[in-house]
C-alpha cells in the first residue's frame, strides 16, 4: 500500500478487512494503541495495532493511515448503517457547513473513497513544500485525535455542534498551556509547544478558556484521557518531567477524576516514547539546518527509490557500465572522471522515471550520494502498490 498514490484509502481499507481483530477491542485498549504508535502524541512512528506493515512510510503517510484507521474503528463501534466512507464524508461536510475553512473545492464532488483521499490530505497539516517540509518545526499533527472524538460525537448524535468542536479545543488549549506554566523554567521545546498548539487550532477565541471551565468540558473518558496525555506531553522535557510539573498532573487528574494510576502510567508512557524517538522528532531535534536537510532528504531519496525499485532496477540493468560503476563504488573511490559518468548516467535515467524528478531540479545532482548509498537495497516489487486485483 502507498499512502501517497491514489487508491490508498479503498486499499486500506481492503488490507483492514483481512486483519480486523483491532475493530473487537475496548476503546481504551485502541486509543492506548494510537497513543503506543505516537498518533496521540502527533509523531507518528507506526501503523496502529500493525494494521498494515509500515515498510517506509513517512510520518505524513503514517497521520493519514492512522487517523484513517481511527475514524473506521469509531464507525464500527458506532454500529451506524451509512457506509464508512459516505459517513466520513458527511460528517466532513457538516464541519464545511458549519463554515469552517476545510474543504469548500472538494464538497461538490461525489462522495467516494477518490474523495476521502483529497480530505485527508487536506487534513494533514504537512507543508507540501520540499524545502519548507525540511525545516519547519510545527509540522505535528498534535490535534488529529479530534477529529475522530468530533466524529465520534457526530455519529452518536447524526450532527455536530460548532460549541462542541471550539470547546474542546479550547479546553485542551488551556490545560495544555497550564501544564506549561507549571514549568520552572521554559526551553525551546516548550517555547515550540506553545507555538504548536497556537498554530494547530482550527477556533481561536481572543479570551482564553478558564481551567476549570476547561475541565468542565472534559466528558468522555476518552477525552479525558486525551487531554491528560498532552499535558504530559506539554510537560515532558530532555529526560524527564520535574516534580513540580509531576504535582500539576497528578492535581489535573484528580480535576479529570481519573485514578492516579493512569496518570502515572501516562507519565512513564510518554517518557518511554520520547526517549525513544526524540533524535527523530523535529520539536526535539536540535540538529543544525544542513544535518536536518541532509537526514530529510535521506528519507525522501530511499523512499522514492524504493517505490520505484522495479523501473529503476531494469534501467539499471539495461547500463552496464553504470552498474559496473557502481559496483566498484562499494569497494574504492572512484576517480572525477568516473564519478561525473554516474552522475550523467544516473541523471538519464531519472530522466525516464517521473516521481525521481527531483534530480534534474537545480542542485538535484547532490542527492546522489544518496542514491549510491541505497542502491544495494534494491529489489525487484509491484509498481502500483495500491493495485487491487478483481
Amino acid at each position: 500500500m502507498n499512502p501517497s498514490g491514489n487508491g490508498w484509502i479503498k486499499k486500506l481499507l481492503k488490507e483492514a478487512a483481512k486483519n480486523n481483530s483491532f475493530l473487537n477491542v475496548e476503546s481504551e485498549t485502541f486509543y492506548n494503541a494510537l497513543r503506543d504508535c505516537g498518533f496521540i502524541y502527533g509523531s507518528n512512528f507506526d501503523v496502529v495495532c500493525h494494521v498494515v506493515l509500515n515498510k517506509d512510510f513517512t510520518d505524513e503517510e503514517l497521520s493519514k493511515t492512522n487517523l484513517c484507521l481511527a475514524l473506521l474503528y469509531t464507525h464500527a463501534n458506532a454500529h451506524t448503517e451509512k457506509p464508512f466512507i459516505e459517513s466520513v464524508i458527511n460528517f466532513y461536510t457538516e464541519i464545511n457547513e458549519l463554515k469552517t475553512s476545510f474543504f469548500n473545492d472538494l464538497l461538490g464532488e461525489k462522495k467516494s473513497s477518490e474523495q476521502l483521499e483529497k480530505i485527508i490530505q487536506k487534513r494533514i497539516q504537512i507543508d507540501d513544500n520540499f524545502i519548507t517540509k525540511n525545516f519547519n518545526y510545527f509540522l505535528i499533527n498534535v490535534l488529529l485525535y479530534v477529529d475522530v472524538l468530533a466524529y465520534q460525537e457526530y455519529l452518536k448524535n447524526e450532527t455536530l455542534s460548532i460549541e462542541y468542536i471550539k470547546n474542546l479545543e479550547a479546553a485542551i488549549e488551556t490545560i495544555a498551556l497550564s501544564a506549561l506554566h507549571a514549568k520552572t523554567s521554559k526551553n525551546q521545546y516548550d517555547e515550540s509547544l506553545i507555538k504548536l498548539f497556537e498554530s494547530s487550532l482550527r477556533y481561536r477565541n481572543s479570551k482564553p478558556m478558564a481551567y476549570t471551565d476547561a475541565i468542565k468540558n472534559m466528558k468522555t473518558q476518552l477525552e479525558k484521557y486525551y487531554v491528560l496525555d498532552l499535558a504530559c506531553m506539554a510537560s515532558w522535557t530532555d529526560k524527564t518531567i520535574e516534580k513540580k510539573e509531576e504535582l500539576f498532573l497528578i492535581d489535573l487528574s484528580t480535576d479529570l477524576q481519573i485514578d492516579t494510576i493512569y496518570i502515572k502510567q501516562s507519565i512513564k508512557t510518554v517518557n518511554r516514547f520520547y526517549m525513544l524517538h526524540k533524535d527523530e522528532i523535529a520539536l526535539l531535534n536540535t540538529n543544525n539546518l544542513a544535518k536536518s536537510f541532509y537526514n530529510n532528504s535521506s528519507k525522501m531519496v530511499k523512499k522514492l527509490i524504493v517505490r520505484n525499485s522495479k523501473r529503476l532496477y531494469q534501467e539499471l540493468k539495461d547500463s552496464k557500465e553504470l552498474m559496473v560503476l557502481l559496483t566498484q563504488s562499494t569497494k574504492r573511490d572512484l576517480t572525477p572522471k568516473e564519478q561525473k559518468k554516474v552522475q550523467e548516467q544516473l541523471l538519464d535515467i531519472f530522466k525516464s522515471i517521473p516521481s525521481l524528478a527531483i534530480f534534474l531540479l537545480p542542485g538535484g545532482a547532490l542527492l546522489l550520494p544518496l542514491v549510491v548509498k541505497f542502491i544495494p537495497k534494491l529489489l525487484p516489487s509491484a509498481f502500483d502498490d495500491n493495485r487491487i486485483e478483481d
